[in-house]
């Protein structure tokens, strides 16, 4: 019994490297709301706020960190197995005590295709980490700019208020005068009252646009003011030829790359598995009918008949041909994906610039030379309605081809984030 305790004490000296694993604390999140600051905010601020609260990223960190505890795992040895045995259990003077330690051996490099496979499925945490936050940054970017749009729009809407009330104020004063009949009159109440419904429904966006901003760091009632930021300043854009470079360095790219390597490395462990692990044991029996120990060594070997893990071999085959076949489907698709933003964004900014440099500034002369015309009592207030819807769609159409603009860069930066 003294040379077992003697061995195990040994073999504990030896592994004890190995069984110490270091463990963190599991620490919960706050479940407070993340309230951001009662101030404008920037772009930049925004960006800050989204990466360093948002939920669904702190989630994706955590499970990118949980794949060091797979690969931690990977690198241990079998533990040994203390056993002990009794025979004679009536009798005390013929019992035979048997105490016996096996070690299993691996064999066929197990070990060594574990830990491999282990390190390339953490390298596919982390890209996909880094796919998933250059997704969050792009949502980010797009709510930034929607609030930046629908608060454009409220002010667009204000002034149309503004301008329709004038106008009936207008109306009314020449329908007095006995200049104009009646229905002018009428004619501006109405389209005051159209204007308050585009009011309405214009906070209503913002108000959208707001929370689906302030959902991104974890708070539901926003209460930062405003985004602050140039909506007319659109930026440029990677060009069409530089996206199969570009292509190359993305997280999405990078990470259907590394699952083609892991599944490669996955083969090997399942191949490593066909040759059977043996178990060594040593071990003292202590017979009392003989008054003496008895030294026990042996060894056991499995005989691979039937189970030679061929099953689960051929799995891996198959799904490493399926991440090739991924990888090759995942490439195409967001070369599609980036040529299809990038169109979009080309024909919304041309639009914009178009609208901005022709169209506003036309309509803008015909209502203003309407206007003139109506309250010199020339036209009459039919044309200054018109004039005045034309202005507007203009507005509405610029403020949108700046919004599809937005949403298409934000789209190519999901792909090829610049961060």
């Amino acid at each position: 019994m003294r040379s077992l305790i003697f061995i195990i004490g040994i073999i504990s000296i030896i592994s004890g490297p190995t069984f110490a694993q270091p463990v963190q604390g599991y620490v919960s999140d706050r479940t407070t709301v993340q309230t951001e600051p009662a101030t404008e905010l920037t772009l930049d601020e925004v960006l800050s706020l989204v990466l360093s609260r948002n939920s669904s990223l702190s989630a994706a960190r955590y499970f990118s960190a949980s794949s060091e505890g797979a690969l931690s795992q990977a690198g241990l040895i079998p533990n040994p197995i203390l056993s002990f045995e009794i025979e004679d259990t009536g009798r005390r003077p013929t019992r035979t005590t048997t105490s016996r330690l096996s070690i299993p051996i691996e064999l066929g490099g197990k070990r060594s295709a574990r830990i491999d496979a282990a390190e390339r499925a953490r390298d596919v945490a982390r890209s996909d980490l880094q796919a998933f936050r250059a997704d969050v940054r792009s949502r980010a970017i797009g709510a930034f700019f929607n609030v930046l749009i629908a608060q454009e729009q409220v002010a667009l809407a204000d002034k149309a208020v503004a301008i329709a009330t004038g106008a009936l104020r207008v109306a009314a004063q020449r329908v007095a005068a006995g200049k104009v009949a009646p229905l002018e009159e009428s004619r501006a109440q109405v389209e005051v009252a159209n204007a308050q419904l585009a009011q309405s429904e214009a906070i209503g966006v913002l108000a959208s646009a707001r929370r689906a901003l302030s959902a991104l760091w974890g708070n539901p009632s926003p209460v930062f003011k405003k985004a602050n930021g140039d909506v007319d300043m659109l930026p440029t854009r990677p060009a069409p030829e530089d996206f199969a470079v570009a292509l190359q360095d993305s997280p999405l790219m990078e990470s259907a790359q590394l699952t083609v390597e892991q599944r490669r490395a996955q083969i090997q462990v399942e191949r490593s598995k066909r040759y059977p692990d043996i178990e060594l044991s040593v071990g003292v029996a202590r017979n009392n009918d003989l008054g003496r120990n008895q030294t026990i060594v042996g060894v056991a070997i499995p005989l691979p008949f039937f189970d030679r893990n061929q099953g689960n071999l051929y799995e891996a085959k198959m799904l490493a041909y399926k991440s090739q076949d991924d990888y090759q489907a995942t490439k195409t698709r967001l070369m599609m994906e980036l040529q299809q933003a990038a169109t979009a964004f080309d024909i919304s900014k041309a639009a914009a610039e178009k609208i901005e440099s022709l169209v506003l500034p036309t309509a803008n002369h015909a209502y203003e030379t309407a206007k003139r015309g109506f309250e010199a009592g020339k036209f009459g207030f039919t044309g200054v309605i018109d004039a005045q819807r034309t202005l507007f769609e203009a507005r509405v159409r610029y403020l949108n081809a700046l919004s599809d603009s937005y949403q298409a860069l934000a789209q190519i930066e999901r792909i090829l984030p610049k961060e």
